[in-house]
């Protein structure tokens, strides 16, 4: 298995575990912006903005650089890359998880499907498919 690092795994996934979050890593895919245009798109507090920003910094999802008064975030997606490592770690191991029950089942439905004979359908004669003959009417 491959060794993570299992503190700034936790940072990465609690950093995207967060909707707020993964908007704002969406919209620097499509560049830099600065935190007045990040935090124009959701509808809070810019303090509270900023302490979405400092969980994705945290987690080395983002960096930020000042241009004068202006400070500007750019997507830094290298730590996404051991995350999605450890999930492709499991996915593999589920796919065959679920290969193997498919499997199974299949089997399963495989051995249902066919007709088994039994030591006693020897002996008893098989139930008449018709009904007997009509019986007497009330008519006179």
């Amino acid at each position: 298995m491959v060794k993570y690092n299992d503190t700034q795994l936790d940072l990465v996934f609690a950093a995207l575990s967060d909707t707020t979050r993964r908007r704002v890593l969406a919209q620097l895919d499509q560049g830099a912006c600065s935190v007045t245009e990040l935090a124009q798109a959701h509808a809070m507090s810019l303090p509270g903005f900023m302490k979405h920003l400092a969980v994705l910094e945290a987690a080395g999802l983002i960096a930020r650089s000042k241009e004068g008064r202006v400070v500007r975030c750019a997507l830094e997606a290298a730590p996404m890359q051991e995350a999605a490592q450890w999930i492709t770690h499991y996915e593999r191991f589920w796919n065959g998880q679920l290969d193997a029950l498919g499997r199974f089942l299949y089997h399963q439905e495989e051995i249902a499907c066919k007709p088994t004979k039994s030591a006693s359908s020897d002996i008893t004669p098989p139930a008449p498919n018709a009904s007997g003959p009509r019986g007497p009417s009330r008519r006179r």
